[in-house]
């Protein structure tokens, strides 16, 4: 019989929140779905992100869609809300944090072969019109994940998962050849 593993409910909040994060900061602009918000905290939870901010229209806590779909984990995610996504980049870049943003565009980098930087600010883009131009240019650089079928985006919550994968399974590979 295969065990499933489960996370240790003992734990107090206070004891995980202090747990070593991932140096990565998740920054949504403008998003409009509170489902895919709330299973974004599930994804910057899972990957131990530093901290999620939330600009614009982008539902944040207390939000009951939000809520359901992020099934407690808004607690365990240090966040915040920047009303301009630009200012929340702007913060970062000053504070010597380099800021990516997850867009397809003539100029962006494949996820594959993309050299992340930590600490990190990614910049993930509104569900219909992507990542505003002003934070496209205000951003370090551009990663994109390529698209092989028709149509040509993922869901932002499922990319999210797959981007932030990706830069902790390199940030581990990293750590363990210094």
């Amino acid at each position: 019989m295969i065990k499933v593993i489960k996370r240790d409910l003992t734990i107090a909040h206070e004891e995980f929140l202090k747990r070593k994060r991932n140096p990565v900061y998740v920054i949504l602009d403008n998003l409009r779905s509170a489902y895919n918000v709330g299973a974004i905290f599930r994804n910057c939870d899972a990957f131990l992100v530093e901290k999620l901010v939330l600009c614009g229209i982008t539902a944040h806590p207390p939000n009951r869609k939000l809520k359901k779909t992020a099934m407690s984990s808004e607690s365990y995610v240090p966040w915040e809300y920047v009303r301009e996504t630009i200012d929340a980049v702007i913060s970062l870049k000053e504070k010597g944090i380099r800021v990516f943003s997850c867009e397809r565009t003539e100029e962006s980098k494949s996820l594959k072969d993309f050299e992340f930087t930590y600490p990190s600010g990614i910049v993930f883009g509104n569900e219909a019109e992507g990542v505003s131009k002003k934070v496209l240019e205000a951003s370090d650089e551009i990663v994109e994940i390529p698209m092989m079928g028709f149509k040509n985006s993922l869901n932002v919550a499922t990319t999210v998962g797959i981007v932030l994968y990706q830069i902790v399974e390199k940030k581990k590979l990293e750590d363990t050849q210094k």
